[in-house]
């Protein structure tokens, strides 16, 4: 346990970084059990906007069967913990601010989008009341990710502007990442109010970043890293999550480490430190789940944009 901490304490220390964009295995967001199905869609639509991070999706599934990932071996966990294993697919798009537009937007965001696979484990220590989370993210960057088919069949269906500038968008590159994330419960009043602490940190070829920063939740819950003693028969609450990122690398914005892009942001117009602020509400049963969230983040490149977006997320137990 103390070697994973101090593995965690040196990537938040040393790892310069852009935040992970669909965080699912955080502890405000737990499914109770360990078998669920759950499906997340985020959208700049919701902020009224369409650019920078315009849209991304995961579709998680949980289940003990999954013990038998390979990939396992070298995520962590603890056997005296509850463990919960997972496998997701994201995918997540980005696009500068005149999508309608055939040329290069320099000093704008780069058309880019990936997809991915994702093994994680989600290890809770109900004795220490925290939480931590492995994950290995495999896929691609690029056109193989399908961006622009996907963005332009959702603009023609609502009788959007159909994106022109999807050929300039950062060229096919391999996605390999390895998440750790750690979440320590510092107050519960009652399961009315928590207050938790959170870090993160991401290094690969897609996201080489940390995160820090701490949640809030108001309303009523039944905490999983309180031991999650159904006190409530149902939970109802908001969280508050204001975070600080540092930023080393970011594929979407530099592009693929092992390819040419037709048009990239250069590194020294990166700005290596981003603040974050999550936001939304949670309602959820024994089996069910829903969330309607909000994210808003400081600019991530030199004259970028303050980015918004919304996302929705529903799930259940089987």
């Amino acid at each position: 346990m103390k070697f994973i901490l101090l593995i965690l304490s040196l990537l938040t220390a040393f790892s310069q970084v852009s935040a992970q964009k669909i965080n699912h295995t955080s502890a405000f967001r737990d499914t109770e059990g360990d078998h669920y199905f759950r499906f997340h869609y985020d959208n700049d639509y919701f902020s009224s906007s369409d650019e920078n991070y315009t849209q991304g999706y995961n579709i998680e599934f949980v289940a003990p069967a999954l013990i038998k990932n390979p990939i396992n071996h070298i995520l962590f966990k603890n056997q005296d913990w509850a463990n919960k294993y997972g496998l997701s697919i994201e995918h997540i798009g980005y696009t500068p601010n005149k999508i309608g537009r055939s040329e290069i937007q320099y000093g704008d965001r780069p058309f880019a989008s990936a997809i991915m696979l994702k093994s994680f484990i989600i290890s809770t220590d109900t004795a220490g009341r925290s939480r931590i989370c492995t994950s290995l993210s495999l896929g691609a960057i690029g056109p193989l990710a399908f961006g622009k088919e996907m963005q332009t069949a959702i603009h023609r269906a609502i009788d959007g502007t159909i994106p022109q500038g999807w050929k300039h968008q950062i060229s096919n590159d391999v996605v390999v990442n390895y998440q750790l994330s750690h979440e320590k419960q510092m107050l519960i009043i009652d399961n009315l109010f928590e207050l938790q602490t959170y870090a993160s940190a991401n290094l690969g070829t897609l996201f080489t970043n940390a995160s820090a920063g701490f949640t809030t939740l108001l309303g009523q819950f039944n905490s999983i890293l309180n031991g999650n003693d159904r006190s409530k028969r149902f939970d109802f609450y908001i969280y508050s999550q204001p975070v600080v990122n540092f930023i080393g690398f970011d594929a979407t914005l530099q592009g693929g480490m092992f390819s040419v892009s037709p048009y990239t942001i250069e590194g020294d117009s990166i700005q290596r430190i981003t603040f974050q602020y999550n936001f939304g509400l949670v309602i959820k049963s024994k089996k069910l789940y829903f969330e309607y969230s909000r994210i808003y983040i400081t600019p991530e490149f030199n004259n970028g944009p303050t980015a918004g977006w919304g996302g929705l997320r529903v799930g259940g137990k089987f």
